[in-house]
C-alpha cells in the first residue's frame, strides 16, 4: 500500500529506473548495442558519458538505477551472480585478511574460497547462517546469505551487523532468495548487498545477471574498478531484458509466495516427506526472525524425499514441476542439490514455486508423490 509519500512495491517495480517521458519514445528505451561510441575529437571521452562498452553503457546504467532504487543504494550489475560475489570478495579482500562465509550457503562460493581466496592468503572461516559465529575480531568481511540457499535458515541481519561492526568488520548480505522486495539489508545495517539477478529478480529463466549494491562509495568504487578491469559486465540486451522483467516482480513474487505457503502446508501433513523448511510456517525454526525481518517470504521451500530414486520418480510423475537447477522462475522447478556436489542428503530437494494456479500445483504435486 502507498501512504502518499512512498509508492507501493508494484508501482516502484513498474517505474524503477525509467527515464523521464519523452513524446514519441518508449517507456523503456531499447538496448544500446555498442562497443565503441563516437568520441569528441577535441575533448575525447570527457565530452560524453559513453566511450567504450565495457565500462560504459546507458542500458546498463538504467538497470543499475532501477535495482538501486529497490535495494536503497547504488548498484553495479555483473554478468552473473557468481561474478558479482567473487568480484566483491576479490575487490575488498587482501592477503592476510580474514573473511567469514556461510557454511550452509551457495556451494560454489565455498568452493571459490577454498580454491582461490585461501591460495592468495585470505583466511577463510565458515559458519552456519544462524551461528554459532567465530569472533569477529580481526575479520575484514562477514558474508551471510539469508534466507540461506538451499536450507532456508534466516539470520537476524541487524543483530549480526551490530556485532560485526563493533569488532570493525564489514557485513555483506546475499539477498538472492529474498529479493529487495522481501528485505532490504542496507536498511538493516549491512554495508553491502550482493545477489544473483538470474533468479527471482528477473524471473523468466532467460538470462544471467548479478549485482552489488551499497551506500558507501569507498566500498562500491573498488568493486566497480574490479568489474571494469576484469570485464565481468552483462551484455546490453541482457540488461534490457532484466529491466523489462523488474516491472512484474511484485506480481510474480506474490503468486510464488502464495504457492509456496500452500505447498508447504500440504507437505507438512505428509508422513513421507521429511525435513520440510519454509520460513513462513509457524513451526519453522526461522519463522520468528523471518516474520520480524522480512516483508514477504520467498517462493522457495526445501524437503527430503528419502533418496535420489524417489526424487526422480516424483519428477517423472509430475506434469507441472520441472527438473532444473536455479530458482525463482515462472515455472515450478525442483533441484536435487546432491547431484551438483552440494553437501546435502541424496533425497534433499529445493523446490521453486512458479506462478501456476495454486490449486493446479497442489493437485499435481499430490498426484506425483503418490
Amino acid at each position: 500500500m502507498t501512504d502518499g509519500t512512498r509508492d507501493g512495491d508494484g508501482t516502484r517495480c513498474v517505474r524503477a529506473g525509467l527515464p523521464e517521458p519523452v513524446p514519441g519514445q518508449p517507456f523503456l528505451p531499447g538496448p544500446v548495442l555498442a562497443a565503441p561510441y563516437h568520441l569528441d575529437p577535441w575533448r575525447g571521452p570527457a565530452a560524453a558519458a559513453d566511450g567504450y562498452g565495457r565500462p560504459d553503457n546507458p542500458t546498463r546504467r538504467l538497470l543499475e538505477a532501477a535495482i538501486g532504487e529497490l535495494e536503497g543504494g547504488d548498484c553495479r550489475v555483473f554478468a552473473s551472480g557468481q561474478a558479482a560475489i567473487t568480484g566483491l570478495l576479490l575487490a575488498l579482500l587482501r592477503p592476510g585478511d580474514a573473511v567469514v562465509l556461510p557454511a550452509d550457503g551457495y556451494f560454489p562460493v565455498r568452493a571459490f574460497a577454498a580454491d582461490t581466496l585461501a591460495r592468495i592468503g585470505v583466511r577463510v572461516h565458515l559458519a552456519p547462517t544462524v551461528g554459532p559465529y567465530p569472533s569477529f575480531e580481526g575479520v575484514r568481511l562477514v558474508l551471510v546469505e539469508t534466507p540461506a540457499n538451499p536450507g532456508l535458515d534466516v539470520v537476524d541481519v541487524a543483530a549480526l551487523a551490530r556485532d560485526a561492526h563493533a569488532a570493525g568488520a564489514l557485513v555483506a548480505v546475499d539477498n538472492t532468495t529474498a529479493t529487495p522486495l522481501g528485505q532490504r539489508p542496507l536498511d538493516l545495517g549491512a554495508d553491502l548487498v550482493v545477489a544473483s539477478g538470474t533468479k527471482a529478480l528477473t524471473g523468466h529463466s532467460d538470462l544471467l545477471l548479478g549485482y552489488v549494491a551499497s551506500r558507501t562509495p569507498d566500498l562500491l568504487d573498488p568493486v566497480t574498478a574490479w568489474r571494469t578491469v576484469t570485464g565481468a559486465v552483462p551484455g546490453a540486451f541482457d540488461a534490457w531484458l532484466a529491466h523489462r522483467s523488474l516491472a512484474t516482480l511484485d506480481l510474480r513474487l506474490a503468486r510464488q509466495s502464495a504457492n509456496a505457503e500452500a505447498l508447504a502446508r500440504l507437505l507438512a501433513d505428509r508422513s513421507d516427506v521429511a525435513g520440510l523448511r519454509w520460513p513462513g510456517l509457524p513451526g519453522d525454526p526461522a519463522y520468528a526472525v523471518a516474520a520480524a525481518q522480512m516483508r514477504r517470504l520467498p517462493g522457495v521451500l526445501s524437503f527430503d524425499l528419502g533418496g535420489a530414486e524417489r526424487v526422480a520418480r516424483f519428477l517423472d510423475a509430475s506434469r507441472l514441476v520441472g527438473a532444473a537447477t536455479s530458482f525463482g522462475g515462472l515455472h515450478t522447478t525442483a533441484d536435487r542439490r546432491a547431484q551438483w556436489g552440494d553437501d546435502t542428503a541424496p533425497g534433499f530437494v529445493r523446490l521453486s514455486c512458479g506462478v501456476e494456479d495454486t490449486a493446479d500445483l497442489l493437485a499435481d504435486v499430490t498426484a506425483a508423490l503418490g
